[in-house]
């Protein structure tokens, strides 16, 4: 078989339960194409992972980028009443929370949403499922600033804009409209929130008119269900057969549903028998609410579950820095997995997982696979978890991430990204100079606010 002339060579390189032995990695036209022992020595680049752990990049299914550093702009009343120890009191968070929506601006949003994706590439997360809030205070503008950094970043970070009717959609006069005009604007994914309306009954109309307008722009639909510690929201099944009933089975994703903490286990044995056949993957933030859904639970019935940021100093959180290594960590002790096997599996949760969530195309480490990859400083998954530190080294579709382009711009307010990528023809700088460069990106992980 004759391959293809490298352009980019990993050397050096330990894999995911591949004991001692380390292998070089050959790149070329944005693809992984051999794995082995000295495979690519012809090519022009070369990372030496010097015995590091190297896997496929990070995902992030749930970020309300459009919210990011804004919890400066407001009290803190939506954080705390949101934390509250059974969540009773979420839906006024969110009421709450809404107030910051009368000064969004796209030109404010975008340099914060922009800084939030330069940290997702300092640590190696390059697929983001990114919400915008559209309703009457957030009109488009979320929208618009989303879909500029979107562009922005095309090729390094890929960005799913997700156009989220955050207070409703029967309750919120003028929501429709606005979806429908945020699709045609050019997001990516229909969301929702049918917990958040009145009644049953309008849960139902919001799932179905999100159901629609997702089939009107073939588009894949995203729903934050269940969010508050009451047992009898439902959504979540709601959704699950809707999706089996138009045929979406595997095209939708739910997102929080924290109430199922509080289910009874007959109920979830059989909403479990429904997501399966729904294909619906959950997305888990156990770090940015008291409640959780029951990973461990749904993973045992054979439920993809993966992990996602959430929040990013708004109403909600006040941390989060886009680094999904970081989120694993903190699920380990939120979830209590902390064997070598859960540790693995949150490693697959922030991952694998997620991709498989967002249905990433041609995503892995394998022959003929998307070459997106991390070089960590670690050489292995518990290591990596210990320290959660940036990746040395990041390739997203076969070329070298500049990061320390994207240490500046997640240091900055306003400036235009450039050129995200290292010269083609630039080799692999000392040891010592790229762990200096791995702690200042660890001191560029927290940002001030630009807003």
């Amino acid at each position: 078989m004759v391959l293809e002339e490298p352009e980019l060579r990993i050397c050096n390189a330990r894999l995911r339960r591949g004991g001692e032995k380390l292998v070089d990695i050959a790149i070329a036209d944005g693809r992984i194409v051999a794995i082995g022992e000295g495979v690519g020595a012809s090519a022009r680049d070369a990372i030496d992972a010097e015995g590091g752990l190297v896997t496929e990049t990070f995902v992030n299914p749930h970020l309300h980028l459009c919210k990011v550093w804004t919890l400066p702009m407001m009290n803190e009343a939506a954080l705390a009443a949101y934390h509250g120890a059974d969540m009773g009191k979420a839906l006024r968070a969110i009421d709450l929370a809404s107030a910051i929506k009368a000064k969004y601006d796209a030109a404010w949003i975008t340099p914060n949403a922009r800084r939030a994706a330069a940290l997702a590439a300092l640590h190696g997360v390059l697929h983001i499922r990114a919400f915008a809030d559209v309703d009457g205070k957030a009109r488009l503008e979320g929208v618009k600033a989303l879909i500029a950094v979107r562009e922005e970043f095309r090729g390094v970070v890929d960005i799913q804009v997700v156009a989220f009717p955050q207070d409703g959609i029967v309750k919120e006069p003028g929501a429709d409209l606005l979806m429908k005009e945020a699709m045609a604007l050019g997001a990516d994914v229909v969301g929702g929130i049918p917990w958040i309306e009145f009644t049953d009954a309008d849960a139902l109309k919001h799932i179905a008119f999100c159901f629609d307008l997702a089939a009107k722009h073939d588009a894949e639909v995203s729903m934050l269900l269940d969010d508050a510690g009451d047992p009898s929201l439902r959504t979540l099944e709601m959704m699950a057969t809707e999706t089996i009933r138009r045929g979406w089975s595997g095209r939708a994703l739910a997102h929080h549903c924290r109430a199922m903490a509080l289910y009874p286990a007959p109920y979830l044995q059989r909403l479990c028998g429904v997501l399966r056949l729904a294909r619906i993957s959950v997305v888990s933030d156990p770090h940015t609410g008291p409640l959780h859904a029951r990973v461990n639970d749904l993973i045992d019935e054979g439920i993809n579950v993966c992990l996602g940021q959430d929040d990013i100093s708004d109403a909600y959180y006040p941390f989060g820095r886009n680094n999904m290594l970081e989120v694993a960590f903190l699920a380990a002790h939120l979830l209590w997995m902390t064997g070598r096997d859960d540790i693995e599996r949150l490693y697959d949760m922030a991952t694998v997982a997620g991709a498989k969530a967002m249905n990433v195309p041609n995503y892995g480490l394998a022959v003929g696979a998307d070459a997106n990859l991390v070089v960590l400083g670690e050489p292995d998954v518990v290591e990596a978890l210990r320290f959660h530190a940036a990746p040395r080294h990041v390739v997203s579709h076969g070329r070298r991430v500049d990061l320390a382009r994207m240490q500046e711009l997640a240091r900055a307010a306003g400036a235009p990204s450039g050129n995200l990528f290292k010269n083609k023809a630039a080799r692999l700088r000392p040891r010592r100079v790229a762990a200096a460069l791995a702690e200042r990106q660890l001191g560029a992980a927290d940002p001030a606010p630009s807003a």
